[in-house]
């Protein structure tokens, strides 16, 4: 045997032929070449012990459908094999068994279905043809005329497609047709993979059922057994021929789901729950697959089915249960399932159900990742006054889709505001829980209005508290409205970049600092300038540096990007957040994926002295007089009398709550923004409590009417004593 002829699974007496990929669009047949013959008389066929060689001119289904090539084909290698054509599928003629046996008939009577006998195969059975009489034009040769069809007696076409013959057929198209379905990814690639490689190859039309809902791992599903058709596929109907089967109108590729809607449920013990149970695809003419039909189509189905073996029912079984069935159809132009059929239908199957158990799996890994990273990233980010957020999280990859990047936005007491950003190192689980726990400990660092480098200390305890190798970057930054300034602290993290409103782009100057982990390093941290209409742009080093660039080089592509972006929208309007986002992310290229990425922005608005009042009260019993004249003439002076009841009544209550225990200056501020905030200051650290006051009590209904008449209230603890503040609706 010509070894360099040899494709996939060939057996050492079988010399493979050409076939038809399933994944060819053209979706022609496998077709099997005349195999050439020496001159002189052929070789007698042999069958297996006990079997009759079938004489000349007789048609032997099994020798027909499962010869093997006789010794005479190594001798003369085959120049002239057929190649597929564009023609489709043709319509075959209607008739019974191949090879014009009766329709009772079934192939290779004596055989095992699905085997050969030793002897059938080391004797080289040989096509019916090839014991024609001495004379008899030969159909190997290429100027003999075209050999009649034994079915219809018609000359046939050379080159026409023909169906599967041969083991060899069948093996090297169940070898493409599972690749096809191994390719998928997800539910729908995988199901879609067994369609388009089983149509129309295989079969003419086939429909796919799937459990509803599909267990997941070792998850025991709870509730009846029910089948979804998940999809349905059919030759086309302008390669379709008259006398088929009657499917059900196909609709567009966009209205499959209307088709998809089609439930069955499984009841224990019926015919359908049984055939099921047997896992083993079966014939749809035997009494068991019979009556299984119409639970599974529909009492009123669509599907008037063809007669005799040319439907298969396969059950598709995961790792440990039926998930689901698949219903293979031929029409009546096309020769019926064979018995072999049936392994090619259970390998399908087989491949197909495990390959769904995995993308199921995949899915729910996939699904954990996400709600993972979700709940680890802020879910929408504060509302903070004088400031304006818009973020950005990007996976490294789809097949990594958590990681160790995170950013967050704090609000502090004296309306200020936290912005943080960190990564740590790698992008797994193990970095996803890192994180969370990092972002955990600045949120409760943040809420002691501790100093930034104060945070980065922490956090750099707390990461090597978690482990020796636990290593990230961080950068803290505080923002105040009042003063336009921010204070910025960096642990091993890349600059920020601050955008003017003029359409400048600078790199701010920050110390490096060492990254969180290393221990025993002191962070420093620098007060800027923070004008009004300015945006500050917090990242990651996945925005910057990739395998193509390096950080430095990505950092001043990140600056002129933000410059040439501030430029279109002029020199006095600043760009908007949610698009200036966009156009920072678009500057990455193909190869610039190669880590997470996490980006905050925020817009410097500031508050402006106009909208300031800010007093300090000494801690006696006038202070709560004092404080709501004070405030009365602010809330004239702004235009805001209507608020000047409510304003007195809640801030008498909480600077007389002060005043009680304070031992240093009371202090007293009002800001006019979207809102009107008040906020009282002490030297005691000790927060307030809303509590049900008693009938018998004196005191303790202060904070219940600061509840119920405020917008928002709370209290804040600061290092040198605290904050209670509330904020009223302007008119």
């Amino acid at each position: 045997m010509d070894s360099t002829r040899v494709t996939e699974h060939p057996t050492s007496f079988d010399r493979p032929s050409t076939g038809a990929d399933p994944t060819d669009p053209r979706g022609a047949l496998l077709r099997t070449p005349v195999p050439p013959r020496a001159s002189g008389s052929a070789l007698p066929a042999q069958g297996s012990a006990g079997q009759t060689p079938p004489a000349a001119g007789e048609d032997s289904p099994g020798a027909f459908e499962h010869s093997q090539p006789g010794a005479e084909q190594a001798a003369e290698p085959d120049t002239h094999r057929p190649r597929p054509t564009s023609e489709g599928v043709p319509a075959q003629p209607d008739g019974g068994q191949p090879g014009g046996a009766p329709p009772g008939d079934t192939p290779s009577a004596g055989l095992i279905p699905g085997e050969v006998s030793a002897g059938a195969g080391q004797a080289g059975l040989v096509r019916p043809d090839s014991g024609a009489p001495a004379g008899a034009p030969d159909p190997g040769r290429r100027d003999a005329p075209p050999e009649p069809d034994r079915r219809t007696g018609q000359p046939t076409t050379p080159g026409r497609p023909t169906p599967m013959r041969r083991d060899g057929d069948r093996l090297r198209f169940v070898g493409a047709a599972t690749r096809r379905i191994a390719r998928g990814m997800d539910l729908d690639e995988i199901v879609m993979g067994l369609c388009r490689a089983t149509v129309p190859t295989f079969a003419d039309a086939i429909l796919v059922y799937l459990r509803e809902p599909l267990p997941v791992g070792d998850e025991r599903p709870t509730g009846p057994l029910v089948l979804r058709l998940r999809r349905t596929d059919r030759i086309p109907a302008e390669r379709d021929t008259e006398g088929g089967f009657t499917p059900a109108p196909q609709p567009e590729p966009s209205e499959l789901e209307t088709v998809g809607a089609e439930l069955c449920e499984v009841r224990p013990g019926s015919a359908l729950a049984e055939v099921l149970r047997g896992v083993r695809p079966v014939f749809t003419d035997t009494p068991a697959a019979r009556a299984a039909l119409p639970e599974l189509l529909g009492e009123e189905r669509d599907f008037a089915l063809p007669d005799g073996r040319r439907a298969i029912l396969a059950p598709l079984r995961g790792r440990r249960r039926v998930i689901g069935a698949a219903l293979f159809l031929r029409g009546p132009e096309r020769i019926a399932f064979e018995a072999d059929d049936l392994l090619v239908a259970a390998q399908l199957a087989t491949h197909s159900a495990l390959g769904i158990d995995k993308a199921v799996l995949y899915g729910r890994e996939a699904y954990i990742a996400d709600e993972l990273q979700r709940t680890m990233l802020p879910e929408n980010l504060p509302r903070c006054t004088g400031v304006r957020l818009a973020s950005r999280y990007l996976p490294a990859a789809e097949t990594a889709r958590v990681g160790g990047d995170w950013y967050d936005a704090i609000p502090l007491p004296g309306s200020r505001v936290a912005l943080v950003v960190g990564d740590v190192m790698g992008h797994s689980m193990t970095s996803a829980a890192i994180m969370g726990q990092l972002r955990t400990t600045a949120q409760t660092l943040a809420g002691l209005d501790l100093p930034p480098q104060e945070v980065l200390h922490h956090l750099d305890e707390q990461a090597q508290r978690l482990g020796t190798d636990r290593m990230a970057t961080c950068l803290y930054a505080v923002y105040d409205p009042v003063a336009h300034r921010i204070t910025v602290a960096n642990a091993g993290h890349p600059p920020p970049v601050l955008l003017h409103l003029g359409g400048h782009a600078e790199v701010l100057r920050v110390p490096a600092g060492a990254p969180i982990g290393v221990g025993g390093v002191d962070f420093e941290a620098v007060e800027l300038d923070a004008p009004a209409g300015a945006t500050l742009l917090l990242y990651t080093d996945g925005l910057v540096e990739s395998r193509l660039r390096d950080v430095w080089t990505g950092i001043e592509q990140l600056r002129e990007r933000l410059a040439a972006t501030a430029q279109l929208t002029g020199p006095d309007h600043p760009p908007p957040l949610e698009a200036l986002c966009d156009e920072v992310l678009d500057m990455l290229g193909p190869g610039d994926r190669d880590d997470d990425i996490a980006l905050l922005a925020a817009r410097f608005d500031g508050i402006a002295p106009s909208d300031v009042s800010y007093w300090f009260l000494d801690p006696e019993d006038a202070a709560p007089g004092k404080a709501r004249r004070l405030a009365r003439r602010a809330l004239a002076r702004w235009g805001m009398e209507d608020l000047t009841d409510a304003v007195e009544l809640l801030v008498s209550e909480v600077v007389t709550n002060a005043v009680r225990y304070a031992s240093k200056p009371v202090t007293l501020r009002l800001l006019r923004t979207d809102v009107l905030r008040c906020e009282v200051g002490d030297d005691v650290p000790q927060l307030p409590r809303l509590r049900q006051a008693r009938a018998t009590d004196e005191g303790g209904r202060g904070l219940y009417l600061v509840n119920r008449l405020a917008r928002r209230w709370g209290a804040t603890r600061l290092s040198t004593g605290k904050v209670v503040w509330f904020e009223l609706n302007r008119g």
